[in-house]
């Protein structure tokens, strides 16, 4: 019998790990082709993970509320046959055995004893099991193990999650320079390395009166809002404002949408016009559709429109149209609908969410005439659409000025200042206005 390893599956370049949330199968249980085995959560969608074969499970490497990485094997079916996806190792050449050098091996003995005084790594201790994760961000962060065991868990059992030790990080740079006592042995032929005793200051308690109600943060909450701060930390946040006027949008779909539903089944809402005047722009103006990458900037081929949309629950959800500029309206309104009713449902998949270059949130459906949006990293920019408002306006004609009703809304872009300067973020916010208003009241859909 040959072992399948199912590993948790790439979604995104954004996303690097999820969490477990449940088990779908039991060890012995048989799982079909395509049959979910386990549920996991990201910071931007929930998700079942499908099996790649037919066969038994025989092995559950992680638990519940475990944080596990892009690619690491989460449990092992057991298939019947010799190949059918089997992951058996190759057999092992004989290795030859190589004597070093005795100057050589003595400066890796010697190394190798530094290293080992040095550092301590951190483990699993008692009852008090720790991810891979933690484990390597507190190898990262110099976190000991005395420290990491004095971090409260959120998670299953009080178990530590990446997000409690982001929030112990986060607290630690806040407090002052612990103090440090030494305590030095006799001097030896060898010295041996000093004591350090840090005193750790306790996290503040929560402070709350009688009648007020603590309320706990979903794990997606948490990751939402450590993403924003992230975002904001990272990129330089500049805003650029323009007004459009949509009065033949407005008045053209009025004219077309109830044909439209009834050849179509879809209701043509103003989302797709907007995000293909989007897509235009950034066909004009590329270098909006990049990302960067520490000092490296990626120019996307593709562009795969973000379609922000907020969850019953409060929470937010990004929804990526593929190649976006290379849809008819007709396609565009298909897509927009089914991600948006898929977001609703919590039906999105992992690939649902992923490959976004640039992000639209549409404030305006609250009400919202203007906003400055966060950016979606490592998207370099995001456009907020305003509500669409009728207002009072100056009409320019060839016989005069006049004063008329109009239809008019704010874009508000966000963009990062690093990589992106006023002029291009302005010329880019104006091309998506140009192409609202130069809209064709005379187009068939």
């Amino acid at each position: 019998m040959a072992k399948f390893e199912l590993k948790l599956p790439k979604m995104g370049e954004s996303v690097a790990e999820a969490t477990i949330t449940s088990w779908l199968k039991n060890i012995g249980d048989t799982i079909d082709v395509d049959e979910a085995v386990f549920e996991i959560a990201t910071d931007k969608v929930d998700s079942e993970v499908p099996s790649e074969v037919e066969g038994v499970l025989i092995e559950q490497l992680f638990e519940v509320d475990d944080v596990v990485q892009v690619g690491q094997t989460i449990a092992i079916i057991e298939i019947s046959g010799e190949n059918g996806g089997s992951t058996t190792a190759t057999k092992s050449e004989p290795i030859k055995e190589v004597t070093p050098e005795p100057i050589a091996a003595a400066e890796v003995a010697k190394t190798v004893t530094a290293a080992k005084e040095s550092t301590a790594p951190v483990a699993s201790s008692g009852d008090r099991f720790y991810s891979p994760l933690v484990r390597n961000i507190a190898k990262q962060e110099a976190i000991s193990q005395v420290e990491l065991d004095g971090i409260t868990g959120s998670g299953k059992d009080g178990r530590v999650t990446k997000n409690d030790i982001l929030v112990h990080l986060d607290n630690r740079k806040l407090q002052p320079a612990p103090t440090k006592e030494v305590i030095q042995d006799t001097p030896k032929a060898t010295p041996a390395p000093a004591k350090v005793v840090e005193h750790k200051k306790e996290a503040a308690p929560i402070v709350a009166s009688g009648d007020d109600e603590i309320i706990e943060m979903t794990r997606m909450g948490k990751l939402v809002a450590h993403h924003m701060v992230q975002s904001v930390q990272t990129s330089a946040h500049v805003q650029s404002f323009i007004e459009a006027d949509v009065t033949k949008i407005w008045n053209w779909r009025k004219k077309v949408k109830d044909d439209f539903y009834k050849r179509e089944g879809e209701n043509l809402t103003f989302t797709p016009i907007f995000m293909e005047a989007v897509a235009k722009a950034l066909r004009d103006f590329p270098m909006m559709n990049i990302s960067l990458q520490g000092d490296t900037i990626i120019k996307k081929k593709h562009i795969n429109l973000g379609m922000a949309a907020a969850l019953g629950n409060g929470n937010l959800i990004v929804p990526v149209i593929k190649d976006a500029d290379q849809l008819n309206l007709v396609g565009m309104t298909k897509k927009v609908n089914d991600l948006a009713g898929r977001a609703r449902d919590n039906k999105l998949k992992p690939d649902d969410i992923a490959g976004g270059t640039y992000t639209v949130t549409n404030v305006g459906t609250f009400g919202s005439i203007m906003g400055t949006p966060i950016i979606n990293q490592p998207q370099v920019g995001i456009l907020a659409l305003g509500a669409i408002r009728k207002v009072p306006a100056v009409v320019e004609t060839p016989e005069g000025d006049f004063i008329g009703i109009r239809y008019r809304m704010f874009l508000s872009h966000s963009y990062d200042h690093r990589v992106v300067n006023g002029a291009l973020g302005g010329q880019f916010v104006k091309a998506v206005k140009d192409y609202l208003e130069a809209w064709d009241s005379n187009r068939e859909i």
